[in-house]
């Protein structure tokens, strides 16, 4: 099974949480992270692989699971990396994202999904173990994501300071419960910034996520 990050409205954080925990769990296993977005290597700190990724894999409806997984790059100590390749926003219709939620799940590593432009998808969502929605407490994120009832399973909250709604209202508004809190933390951005996120994660992601690693899938 895996778990898909995914969020509403863009610039939610969405991308550096798939990492962070992607990051996480490949201290523990060896970890699978799927980039549907794009970023993720710019996240990271690495160079974006060379060759084919999630796109060219899905131009082809004969690649199989173990095909995808073949395309996975180390980028760190046991953290492996599918690149987007080729993939767009709108190309991936009903069909391709069944296939995809297929050699996700049917892997022995754990998986992490960045879903980027594409979590819209209801499969994805479907097949995922837990659909994380990243969402900053903020009254226009939130009411973009009202709007997609009944994907996320759990939610990640990004703080930011000075915001006149918190947890609880999260949780009434979307349904689901709130299973980690990542403050707004200048040492994040830094981090990404320098390239050091997988090599040198900031205190408050480590804390945040090593809490969501221990919480039930539902």
């Amino acid at each position: 099974m895996y778990t898909l990050c995914w969020s509403a409205k863009g610039g939610s954080g969405t991308t550096v949480v798939a990492c962070a925990l992607a990051t996480t769990s490949a201290r523990r296993r060896p970890t699978i992270l799927i980039d549907l977005g794009g970023d993720a290597p710019a996240a990271l700190g690495v160079n974006a692989p060379g060759g084919p990724g999630v796109g060219e894999w899905l131009s082809s409806p004969y690649a199989t699971a173990d095909a995808l997984s073949r395309l996975a790059v180390e980028v760190a100590p046991d953290l492996h990396l599918v690149p987007a390749g080729g993939l767009e926003l709108g190309e991936l219709d009903e069909v391709q994202a069944e296939r995809l939620v297929h050699a996700c799940a049917d892997g022995a590593l754990p998986v992490v999904v960045d879903a980027g432009r594409h979590g819209h998808h209801e499969v994805l969502h479907r097949g995922a173990e837990r659909s994380l929605i990243v969402v900053r407490p903020c009254y226009l994120a939130l009411r973009r994501a009202v709007q997609r009832p009944g994907l996320a399973t759990a939610a990640v909250v990004v703080h930011e300071p000075g915001r006149a709604l918190g947890v609880s209202d999260v949780e009434r508004a979307l349904g689901v419960r709130v299973i980690a809190e990542v403050p707004w933390d200048p040492a994040v951005a830094r981090a990404v910034d320098a390239g050091l996120l997988c090599h040198r994660m900031p205190a408050v992601l480590q804390k945040a996520l090593g809490r969501m690693a221990d919480a039930p899938a539902r």
